[in-house]
């Protein structure tokens, strides 16, 4: 068991509008409580999940020195960052060590050549993508994981929008010129302990509209904080994706749904020998400058804005220096 809700999304991509409505509801149910649920009926083909899966173990097997020829620039998120190059209990102002993880992103693909594109606000929401030599096959393969997840990501948010008593439609202008980064984590067997308070990912609440994550059945894994305060272990279910929602979606929302704590731990070490893991991560975005504010249907007499306006471009790239920094520090 994962520890977290199954939702089959099928009916809502291929049922009436009676169960749509259902699909809608059991989401608004779990976004309400936790935030986090798990999704069936998505109909990406563990195919292409495997293949990427594949070439990423391959890539992460290369040498560092060949690695870090695509180490991530300092003024963009894309290419290489390699063990200890992120904090991301930083985010949330929050010192830490740094991450045991090392990853690779990449950002949207197939973009027009436009002056939204080539002058986003802030730059380099678009930037070019970086791709490795070898293996063979990765470009391709990533492309179209990230375009699967993209349709997913569509169809949730659509979702989102039935659950929370809007038109289906509402979110689509808000989302069609999206900034999402995709990253692949890598989480290697550790070799020693880990510093006191370091962990693979450091508590954290997302920073987007949505999660959408891939992960294997590892020692050393998830865990996604309840509304007690106790750390809930996350299992991967074979099929099926882990779904959350991120910061702007809560404040979408007005705090109606939860952008929940989770974090990855180091595995214990005696059997640190057979804790490698990956995790395939879409970190969905909205357009950069999308205004989020509080919805119409998230407020009333009684429960007023509880936040102000943000861009999401504003929130992504100042949230990602914060995480950066930390490391450094």
């Amino acid at each position: 068991m994962s520890g977290l809700k199954v939702i089959d999304i099928g009916p809502f991509i291929h049922g009436d509008a009676a169960a749509r409505q259902r699909v809608a509801r059991a989401v608004d149910e779990v976004c309400s409580d936790i935030g986090f649920l798990v999704i069936s009926g998505h109909g990406v083909s563990e195919a292409l999940v495997e293949r990427v899966r594949t070439l990423a173990k391959e890539y992460f097997d290369l040498p560092l020195e060949e690695k870090l020829r695509l180490k991530m620039p300092a003024d963009r998120y894309r290419g290489y960052s390699p063990l200890g190059g992120e904090a991301l209990a930083s985010s949330l102002d929050n010192p830490s060590p740094p991450d045991l993880k090392e990853l690779f992103s990449i950002g949207p693909v197939g973009r027009p050549d436009d002056d939204y594109h080539r002058f986003s606000q802030p730059p380099n929401c678009f930037a070019e993508n970086m791709w490795p030599e070898r293996p063979a096959g990765f470009k391709a393969a990533w492309e179209a994981y990230y375009l699967e997840m993209e349709r997913v990501a569509g169809v949730l948010m659509r979702i989102f929008a039935v659950g929370l008593g809007l038109p289906d439609a509402y979110f689509d202008d808000k989302v069609d010129r999206h900034i999402t980064l995709f990253n692949v984590t890598h989480y290697p067997a550790p070799t020693s302990p880990p510093l006191p308070g370091q962990l693979r990912a450091g508590a954290h609440s997302d920073y987007g509209s949505l999660t959408i994550l891939k992960t294997e059945d590892a020692p050393g894994g998830l865990q996604v904080q309840d509304k007690n305060g106790a750390w809930i272990d996350v299992t991967p279910i074979p099929g099926t994706f882990i779904v959350n929602l991120g910061d702007l979606m809560a404040e979408w929302t007005n705090d109606r749904w939860v952008s929940t704590m989770h974090r990855v731990v180091p595995p214990p070490f005696e059997v640190a020998e057979r804790s490698r893991r990956l995790s395939l991560v879409f970190f969905h975005q909205p357009n950069y400058d999308t205004v989020v504010e509080c919805l119409p249907t998230c407020r009333d007499s009684s429960r007023p804005p509880r936040y102000g306006r943000v861009t999401s471009g504003e929130h992504l790239y100042g949230k990602i220096a914060k995480h950066r920094q930390g490391a450094e520090g």
